[in-house]
């Protein structure tokens, strides 16, 4: 789960974890962020990575959309050029978005970026999406939920300790990590929008090995950089036994819509 920067990621961990991604998220609140685009109109992707929102919208049967992607990294965009030769593509300081054109754009979407940002960061998002009167899909947020089964005693205090990570400063300021998702919620609802959530968690199995060793292996560093020396023994015992292991990331998604 190693990160190229404060706020992007390898492609290699990007495409591992994009299956899950898409299979995880709620399908009824995507289908409905799909119907607040007319059309003509254009959907910003913002962390866009290598575009993996747009091929989720694209498996849901939304494959005729306008995209822009943004994104801090540009090797991230050249790949999503390549994947979708028709999507804008703007390289952008993530930190600085109310800068962007909002002209002729019908949704905005976030992916797996909000938990990443720090309060003052979503709370003026909503702020600059509310002026324009722009729907807000923001999908596969962290919540601060994670189990594995069969359990391990040392479960609990890994999960405590790399939500504590989750919470540090990410290049912009204290990350809100599993709060994300109802802080966006809440300020949504308070600033007129009208707002759906669903739950979207991980549910990894014996398919899903790959994915599940470098994610212990990520949970167990940041664990570790704030304290719980246990947390490496806890990975690497885990390891041991993947194939017969469950795991449970929990994520939730949130569609907030002008009334």
């Amino acid at each position: 789960m190693k990160q190229t920067s404060e706020i992007g990621f390898e492609p290699d961990w990007l495409s591992l974890r994009e299956p899950v991604d898409h299979r995880s998220r709620d399908q009824d609140l995507l289908r409905r962020a799909a119907g607040c685009v007319a059309e003509g109109m254009t959907i910003l992707d913002l962390g866009s990575g290598t575009g993996s929102t747009a091929r989720a919208f694209a498996n849901a049967g939304f494959s005729d959309l306008n995209w822009r992607f943004v994104d801090n990294d540009p090797a991230l965009l050249r790949i999503a050029a390549s994947r979708h030769p028709n999507a804008q593509c703007v390289q952008c300081d993530l930190s600085r978005i109310d800068g962007l054109d909002l002209n002729r754009v019908g949704l905005i979407t976030a992916s797996a970026l909000f938990d990443l940002m720090p309060e003052s960061w979503v709370d003026a998002l909503v702020k600059w999406a509310s002026a324009a009167g722009i729907p807000v899909y923001t999908a596969l947020n962290y919540d601060g939920v994670m189990r594995w089964s069969p359990a391990d005693p040392h479960d609990e205090g890994v999960t405590q300790a790399f939500n504590q990570h989750q919470r540090t400063d990410k290049g912009l300021g204290l990350a809100l990590g599993p709060e994300a998702g109802s802080r966006f919620a809440r300020v949504c609802a308070a600033d007129g929008y009208a707002v759906s959530s669903a739950q979207s968690p991980w549910h990894l199995g014996a398919e899903d090995t790959t994915l599940h060793a470098k994610l212990l292996a990520g949970i167990a560093q940041a664990a570790h950089e704030v304290g719980k020396d246990e947390a490496q023994d806890w990975a690497a015992a885990r390891q041991k036994t993947l194939s017969q292991t469950l795991g449970f990331i929990g994520h939730t998604d949130h569609l907030a819509v002008p009334r």
